[in-house]
This record gives C-alpha cells, sequence and structure tokens, in this order.
C-alpha cells in the first residue's frame, strides 16, 4: 500500500469516532426534542413490556416437566415430549379444527360488515340521524360479554327465550340456537358481529374522512354516478387501510374469541365449540397441566405468527405497504 492511500485510510478510520459521535448527539438531540410524545409512549410501552413480553419467558415451561414447587428454573427439561403427546390426541386436532373453522366464519362474515356500514353511513347526509346511528351500533362494544351473554339466553332460551317465544307464536318448532351444535356456531359469529361491527366503523370512518373532497367533485363534473364514485374514488383510497386490517385479522386467525365462547357454551356443544382458548384453561388452570396447556399456547401463536408474515408479504406483493 502507498503512503498516500495509507495515510487516506488512516484519516477514515479516524473520522468514523467523530462521525458516531456527532449521530448519537443528533439522536438524543431528536429524542430530547420530542419528549413530550416520548412521554406519552412510555406507559404503551411499559404495558406491553410488562404484560406481553416479560411472560414470554415462561414459554420454556413448553418444554420442562414443570413442578410448582420446583418452579420454571428447577423443572426438569423434557424436549418435545409434551408436542408430540399433543399431535397424537384426537381432541387437540379438533380443537384446532374449530378454533379455524369459527375464525374463518367471523373472519368471512364480520370484516366486510364495518366497510359496508362505513360506506353506507358515509353518503349519509342527514347529520342526525347519522350521529344516531353511529351512537346506537357502537354501544354494544362497551357491553362484556358477561352481560351479552345473559341477553343472549334471554333472547335465544328455548324455554321462553322472545325469539322462540315469537316463533311459537306462528306455530313454528323452538330453535336451540344455545344448546344445538348446528346452530351454536352461527350464532357465535352473529353475537360477535352484532357487538363489535360497529366499533370497528371508526377506523374506516376515519379514513373515509381523509379522502380529498376534490377528489369528489372532479369525479361529478366528468359525470360519475354514486356507484362509480364509490367504485373508483372511495374504496381505491382506503385498500390501504382495508389490507391493514385484513393482514392484522389473519394474523390472529387462531384467536377464536375466548371470553365470548366461554361464556356462552357447554359441554353439550364442545365438539363444535371448543378452542384453543378454552382447551388451555381447561388443561391448564383446572386439571393443572401447565406444561401441556404451554405447549398449546406456543403452537398457537407460531402459526399466528406465520400467518403474520405470510399475510404481510402477499400484500407488499400487491404494492401495499404491510405492517412491517
Amino acid at each position: 500500500m502507498s503512503t498516500a492511500n495509507r495515510d487516506l485510510a488512516l484519516k477514515k478510520i479516524e473520522l468514523v469516532p467523530g462521525k458516531r459521535v456527532r449521530q448519537k448527539s443528533k439522536l438524543l438531540q431528536y429524542i430530547w426534542f420530542n419528549r413530550y410524545l416520548y412521554l406519552m409512549l412510555a406507559p404503551a410501552v411499559i404495558y406491553y413490556l410488562i404484560f406481553h413480553y416479560a411472560p414470554m419467558y415462561g414459554a420454556v415451561v413448553a418444554f420442562k416437566d414443570f413442578s410448582i414447587t420446583k418452579g420454571i428454573l428447577g423443572s426438569d427439561w423434557a424436549g418435545f415430549k409434551h408436542f408430540e403427546y399433543l399431535f397424537s390426541q384426537d381432541k387437540f386436532w379438533q380443537v384446532i379444527q374449530n378454533t379455524i373453522i369459527i375464525s374463518v366464519y367471523r373472519l368471512i362474515f364480520g370484516f366486510p360488515a364495518p366497510i359496508i356500514v362505513a360506506l353506507l353511513l358515509n353518503e349519509v347526509r342527514a347529520r342526525l340521524f347519522k350521529r344516531t346511528v353511529q351512537t346506537v351500533i357502537y354501544l354494544p362494544h362497551f357491553i362484556s360479554w358477561v352481560i351479552l351473554g345473559g341477553i343472549l339466553i334471554n333472547l335465544l332460551s328455548t324455554d321462553n327465550g322472545v325469539i322462540n317465544n315469537i316463533i311459537k307464536a306462528f306455530g313454528g318448532t323452538p330453535i336451540g340456537f344455545m344448546s344445538d351444535e348446528t346452530y351454536f356456531r352461527g350464532t357465535l359469529v352473529f353475537s360477535m358481529i352484532w357487538k363489535e361491527f360497529g366499533w370497528n366503523t371508526i377506523i374506516y370512518m376515519a379514513a373515509l374522512a381523509g379522502i380529498p373532497p376534490q377528489l369528489y367533485e372532479a369525479a361529478v363534473i366528468d359525470g360519475a354516478s354514486r356507484w362509480q364514485r364509490l367504485l373508483h374514488v372511495t374504496i381505491p383510497l382506503i385498500r390501504s387501510t382495508i389490507i391493514l386490517i385484513l393482514i392484522l385479522r389473519l394474523g390472529g386467525i387462531m384467536e377464536a374469541g375466548f371470553e365470548q365462547i366461554f361464556v356462552l357454551y357447554h359441554p353439550g356443544v364442545y365438539s363444535v365449540a371448543d378452542i384453543i382458548d378454552t382447551y388451555v384453561y381447561r388443561i391448564g388452570l383446572t386439571e393443572g397441566r401447565f406444561s401441556i396447556a404451554a405447549a398449546v399456547g406456543l403452537f398457537k401463536s407460531a402459526i399466528n405468527f406465520a400467518l403474520l408474515v405470510l399475510a404481510n408479504r402477499l400484500a407488499r406483493l400487491m404494492g401495499e405497504q404491510g405492517v412491517y
């Protein structure tokens, strides 16, 4: 190496630490300038660290013969024994099947509902009527499933339920919405949509509010009808929001709604309503088989993660930004 090249290389090496110091200084200045924003973000970060990231250490229980007296560190390693046991059980595959079926039903029938309602409300010009409808459909979201479960039982009971009383008044036979395996999944999906679709419309209403009105004015000048404005202006401009929510929903496909099902189901409908979360609850807390429950939970989380990555990849192939 020549003397000139050596001197140039030494100068570059000397400049690197100084550059790093300047970059670090700029980063600290940026953080300090936005300190109030970071302060507002801190509670959410602390919440996720404590309740979502710290408990991840407990996943090691799935690979141990966990004993309460020995603790997580003191328990003996079991390797993949618990996973092999699960995969050999017909009950495990049944709860997997129930979880997927219920989640797919909720996705097919529940995902489009808030989009349709938001698009309809966006076309309403009477503000009082629009606000009244929004308030009415939002309300069920703030009611817990424990209360809604009691309401559904009073509405759908085969003995004195309001719906079945109407059916009997017209000479029909009472339908076991809550007790018949044929109708129970439909009852779950319908009640979920009833509770959550109004709240989910907030996201799409916010996206619709961000569409520049000049685009609609230009479409009207070009002679576009309402239906054409919907197809060529509204939907394309909220497409990214729809795909983002869809990715998140696909990433949670193994989450079929523990609280709802736990409140509404009973042993008579276990064959169609027992999902992964309720199965984990029974074998983990009721039977005390913590290692098996941890193995089920870890398997579910791995499937959700894989689906999230796949959905995000497909979104990027479609030209959308995705979630990362």
